[in-house]
């Protein structure tokens, strides 16, 4: 076989399950809830406080960027991303807030031999 010919591309089978089907009794308020959105981060970035912040300076840098190079419109596109980034930010810091503010009122409830055995253990 010559080794400077190129192969041709191979296509796989489709498979025949490729989409599951859920259960067929769905309540339309439940298809409500169903956000088509979840699956396009698929590595969870969305999720992490880090990444959404930087992800948000970024935007901004780049608005800033954009309104010294003399483009208002592209400067407003990144400032409207920056937005939708800052509230995801805000959201993730708040429910945090409250797992935090949740652990610990668990603690207070607790009597206090409970609680030093899991500082002990913690330890």
């Amino acid at each position: 076989m010559n080794n400077s010919r190129r192969r041709n591309f191979r296509s796989r089978p489709q498979k025949s399950n490729f989409r599951r089907r859920g259960p067929l009794n769905v309540s339309s308020s439940n298809s409500l809830s169903n956000n088509g959105n979840m699956n396009f981060n698929r590595n969870g970035s969305m999720n992490n406080i880090h990444n959404v912040e930087k992800t948000m300076q970024k935007f901004q840098q780049l608005a800033k960027d954009a309104q010294s190079n003399g483009d208002p419109v592209l400067a407003q596109n990144y400032l409207q991303h920056a937005d939708h980034y800052l509230r995801r930010y805000n959201e993730l810091n708040e429910r945090r807030e409250n797992i935090i503010e949740k652990s610990g009122s668990e603690e207070k409830s607790l009597p206090k031999e409970e609680v030093l055995e899991k500082k002990s253990q913690s330890a």
